[in-house]
């Protein structure tokens, strides 16, 4: 496979990579879950869904109906999950590699950060890889998260400073292998050098004009323009550093954060261009064990539990936790 050409060799407007809009985005995948759910009383649904021995999850996403889809941070591969009963199976074999990150788009296709391999797309139909991208020939290398808009698929790496985009052509077209963008971060952004986790979960601001990216270890989220990279922090008020800030899940102004080992998750009403925030309140469960990202389908956060503090074996147990979204 052909590395990435720098984003100078190619002529593609970065404005043009985040929209028609990153709402936009969020409600077609997110509205269209809720319209096509089973009739069945939500009520009823597990707050605990069980995943297999050993699965070591990280990513979640969940799509056009009551299914989440979680990648395996050991071998790889893809868990779809039936929110309704917890009840699911592997749909997807591992390559080997890990999954992390993952989102689900409106053709069945799971967009999946690979860590140090990069990126592939899975056929959620088959189980099929149907592309796989070199994001960067620098080391090292950690794709860690991904975002879709209609127009790209963007992508963190936790141990560059930088973001990868695979723009979609008409249709949702895959780019070619040698099509990546490379976005070098800038301004506010100050990367710790070597294999500390900066850039982790990434997410649009409200309106749809830049991306939203949280620092791991420094604890601040930071508002990236998709044209320069220039980054500026985003003013939260008095709240607390976003420490072990892990996914972000945006709802209409509302940001979710989770952070991992604090076992907790943030939530903020935005200002239109995320350039402010105002702290709302924390939400949490007795039943968190390093949860690491969420995604949504009706008035439910869904979360896997990484269990990071606990060495994983074989006969590990994982899990995903649902909590209603609403801050009390």
């Amino acid at each position: 496979m052909a590395p990435p050409q720098s984003s100078s060799a190619r002529h593609i407007s970065r404005r043009g990579l985040l929209t028609t809009s990153a709402a936009t985005a969020g409600a077609l995948l997110v509205g269209s879950s809720a319209a096509t759910a089973s009739a069945a009383p939500e009520r009823t649904w597990p707050d605990l869904i069980p995943l297999p021995n050993g699965f070591r999850p990280e990513g979640i996403t969940i799509g056009g109906g009551p299914y989440a889809y979680l990648g395996s941070l050991g071998d790889g591969s893809i868990y779809r999950a039936d929110l309704r009963t917890g009840t699911g199976g592997i749909i997807s074999a591992g390559p080997g590699t890990p999954s992390v990150g993952l989102k689900l788009d409106g053709r069945g296709r799971l967009f999946v950060a690979g860590r140090g391999q990069g990126a592939r797309v899975v056929d959620v139909r088959s189980g099929e890889i149907i592309a796989s991208y070199v994001l960067t020939t620098k080391t090292p290398t950690f794709a860690n998260d991904v975002f879709l808009t209609p127009r790209a698929a963007w992508f963190t790496d936790s141990f560059q400073p930088a973001l990868y985009a695979l723009p979609l052509g008409r249709h949702g077209g895959l780019p070619d292998a040698d099509e990546v963008v490379t976005l070098t971060l800038s301004g506010d952004w100050a990367q710790t050098p070597g294999e500390v986790v900066n850039a982790n979960g990434i997410t649009g601001t409200p309106d749809g004009r830049a991306l939203l990216v949280v620092q791991s270890g420094a604890g601040g989220l930071h508002r990236v323009d998709p044209r320069t990279g220039v980054t500026e922090l985003v003013d939260l008020g008095d709240a607390a550093p976003l420490t072990n800030g892990d996914g972000l899940l945006l709802l209409g102004r509302r940001l979710y954060v989770v952070q991992n080992r604090q076992n907790v998750i943030d939530v903020f009403k935005l200002a239109e261009d995320g350039r402010s925030g105002i702290f709302e309140g924390r939400l949490t469960d007795s039943d968190f064990d390093v949860p690491t990202t969420a995604a949504v389908f009706k008035n439910r956060l869904y979360l896997p539990n990484a269990r990071f503090t606990t060495t994983p074996t074989p006969d590990t147990t994982y899990a995903v936790v649902a909590v209603k979204r609403h801050v009390m």
